[in-house]
């Protein structure tokens, strides 16, 4: 985009000079090629980066951030165009490094993206957005010091500048005829109304200060809790007048179709969306679409047969029935449910030395999605720890509606987010020294998601699934993937209504109707996103099988695991080569110790 900038000038000089003389003026000479290696282009993104991320500069420096970021348009038209000539001179750059570069390439491409489409005009999910972000900020916060408490109180007074640079974005998008629809907006304003309470210690806002060390002297404390309730009000008005925004201005001109089809140019936004989530799958929207039917029917088939298995003779829709409404397969309480999902937690750890040579030192543990939240928020997340900082990662229980998360799903669910899922894949991550800081950090959806499907599938193959009831989940889980490939290009691609989409999840899994409605107005809110899972398993799954019909007997699901994980989170493209070179590289070393052939 600079370029063009520059372009434009050089043509208006031009013109403004052939007006005045009949010679003829000669064209500027090219901008010259960029000459300098692949680490000046990874120095220049890690400033890059810092300069747009206060949270992570303030770690950098080792201190608290004191404020949010800074989304107006002027900023991220900058930050696009800084992109852009980024990506540019990264193309020239001297140095061999594949994962490097084409991390780099993705980030910085979904950068010029999000400027180009100008997408901060819709700026929450249902499922997550810019309002839960002090939330899940004071729910990782733990104050040690006096400094770390004052840079509490100063975000928090940011807050209200923050949220109405996000207002100034949607007033954008309402004149621009880009809009949420108004099921992801429902849900958010929600979420929102629940930080809008009068009581300023019973905000989840204040929590940090309630919870600050004990080494804090007592005349500072009571300086801090004023200063903090103070500035906990401050925010709380900041989400009363967002609400009122969102309630009073925004849902009049909420969308009324759910696809972005709907939108101007919406199928060449969700295209792009589609290739960046599934990280150089290289697939488009219909292909997509194709691949889920698929994965459904192969999938169907198998819950068919444990149906038969269990001896269940009133049919499939009978058999989700009866999951969906019998007692036993729910838990009694939310301490239940917790209690269950650390049980399978340490069940799950029991088995990972089996699969994996290296272990992530950093250790995890099971919380409940935060009240706030909950209502609108998927079943379990994983939240990722920070081993400077001590603090061990968590996976996150939804112990809303009780009756709405059976337990034949949590063992699946539990290997997902913890082990051998997100927590060993992004702890394992955060422990690379030798690669750059953006390696570290990077989370490229088909990888990450994909790898947590496909831990799902190795609970399996390690017996954690104890009946046919949890086989059946594991399966109604794997379903509930194949059916997102399907009903988010169904709404996206295809103009499906919200009941299409809801169609393949309800006659084809054993998910509840909540977290079907849940789930769906997920994929409305954060398109493309949903296909990811599915596309990224798929793909480990075939380099595991052909790794495996290389090596036959010589092939190693340890050494396999460890050299995928190794690198960290990377496009599929570049995982394909690396696992490839990989298995050749086993071949090599195999081959001087297999006898030779007879004469």
């Amino acid at each position: 985009m600079r370029m063009l900038m520059l372009a434009s000038v050089t043509l208006g000089l031009v013109l403004a000079a052939c007006a005045q003389s009949p010679q003829p003026v000669p064209a500027a000479p090219p901008a010259p090629a960029f000459e300098g290696t692949l680490d000046d282009i990874i120095a220049r993104y890690e400033a890059f980066e810092l300069a747009g991320d206060p949270a992570r500069a303030a770690d950098e420096a080792g201190r608290a951030p004191d404020r949010w970021g800074d989304v107006t348009p002027e900023t991220r038209t900058r930050r696009g165009q800084q992109a852009a000539v980024l990506l540019a001179d990264l193309a020239n750059a001297a140095g061999a490094d594949p994962v490097d570069r084409a991390i780099l390439e993705a980030l910085l491409r979904y950068e010029v993206l999000g400027a180009e489409r100008d997408l901060d005009r819709i700026p929450f999910t249902g499922d997550y957005g810019f309002h839960a972000e002090p939330v899940f900020a004071a729910l990782r916060l733990r104050i040690e010091s006096v400094e770390d408490a004052d840079a509490w109180i100063s975000r928090l007074d940011d807050t209200r500048r923050y949220f109405g640079e996000h207002i100034a974005n949607m007033r954008r998008g309402i004149s621009t005829g880009f809009t949420s629809h108004g099921d992801p907006l429902a849900v958010t304003i929600e979420q929102v109304r629940e930080q809008t309470i009068a009581a300023v210690t019973d905000s989840d806002l204040y929590v940090p200060i309630l919870n600050m060390s004990d080494t804090i002297p007592a005349a500072d404390r009571a300086r801090i809790e004023a200063d903090a309730q103070r500035a906990v009000a401050g925010a709380i008005a900041a989400y009363t007048d967002l609400l009122t925004f969102l309630e009073t201005e925004y849902a009049p001109q909420a969308r009324p179709d759910p696809g972005l089809v709907s939108l101007p140019d919406g199928r060449g936004i969700y295209a792009d969306l589609v290739a960046h989530h599934t990280a150089g799958a290289g697939l488009t929207p219909p292909q997509v679409h194709e691949i889920g039917r698929n994965e459904v029917a192969r999938i169907r088939a198998e819950m068919e047969a444990i149906i038969d298995e269990i001896g269940f003779a009133e049919g499939f829709a009978a058999f989700l029935d009866f999951l969906r409404t019998d007692q036993r397969f729910y838990a009694d309480s939310p301490a239940d449910l917790l209690e269950k999902a650390a049980e399978i937690s340490k069940r799950l750890d029991t088995i990972l030395p089996r699969y994996f040579g290296r272990l992530p030192r950093l250790p995890y543990g099971v919380s409940p999605v935060p009240a706030s939240i909950a209502p609108g928020f998927t079943t379990g997340r994983y939240v990722q720890g920070d081993a400077e900082n001590q603090r061990p990662g968590t996976y996150l229980v939804n112990t809303y509606r009780l009756d709405q998360r059976p337990l034949y799903e949590l063992p699946a669910l539990s290997a997902h987010e913890a082990v051998p899922g997100h927590h060993l894949q992004i702890a394992l991550a955060q422990e690379l020294s030798e690669v750059p800081e953006y390696r570290r950090l990077y989370y490229a959806t088909a990888f990450g998601e994909g790898w947590g499907l496909y831990a799902e599938r190795l609970a399996g193959e390690a017996g954690i699934y104890r009946t046919p009831y949890e086989r059946f989940g594991a399966l109604s889980y794997e379903m509930w993937r194949a059916c997102r490939l399907v009903s988010d290009t169904g709404l996206h691609w295809y103009g499906w209504s919200r009941e299409e989409a809801e169609a393949c999840f309800a006659e084809n899994s054993a998910l509840s109707p909540l977290n079907i409605q849940t789930e769906v107005t997920r994929y409305i809110g954060w398109p493309g996103q949903a296909t990811a899972y599915k596309i990224g398993e798929l793909r480990i799954l075939a380099l595991r099988d052909q790794a495996r019909d290389t090596l036959g007997a010589d092939f190693d699901i340890r050494a396999f695991h460890d050299h995928l994980l190794g690198a960290g989170s990377m496009p599929l493209s570049v995982l394909e080569d690396r696992m490839e070179s990989w298995t050749q590289d086993q071949v090599d070393a195999i081959a001087p110790l297999r006898p030779a052939p007879a004469p």
